[in-house]
């Protein structure tokens, strides 16, 4: 079964790049899809590798915008439960039991 692949950007000059997966193997990666004139070859790049190639291109935020569309999702969703960060009192906490040492 080929790869699913999704577009993550387009360049003026025809190359394209996808997040890709292979269902089988369960592997994900970006494919980078030249365009024509410059050989059309198709290249598969672990996820590490393409975000740790140092310049930001399209290419990259096009791929850190996915995932945090991803992440912020979750935010959402979590934001929308209400979270105690209140830090317990001197009178909370004498009222918690120490720990039962065995002796």
């Amino acid at each position: 079964m080929p790869a699913r692949k999704r577009e993550l950007y387009s360049s003026p000059n025809g190359d394209s790049w996808y997040l890709a997966h292979e269902p089988e193997t369960g592997r994900l990666f970006v494919r980078h899809e030249a365009n024509i004139p410059s050989g059309g070859h198709v290249t598969d790049l672990d996820i590490g590798a393409f975000l740790s190639g140092g310049r930001r291109h399209p290419e990259h935020q096009a791929l850190l915008h996915l995932i945090g569309t991803l992440v912020g999702s979750d935010l959402q969703r979590t934001a929308a439960k209400p979270v105690n960060l209140a830090i317990p009192t001197r009178e909370k906490q004498k009222k918690r039991r120490p720990p039962h040492r065995g002796g």
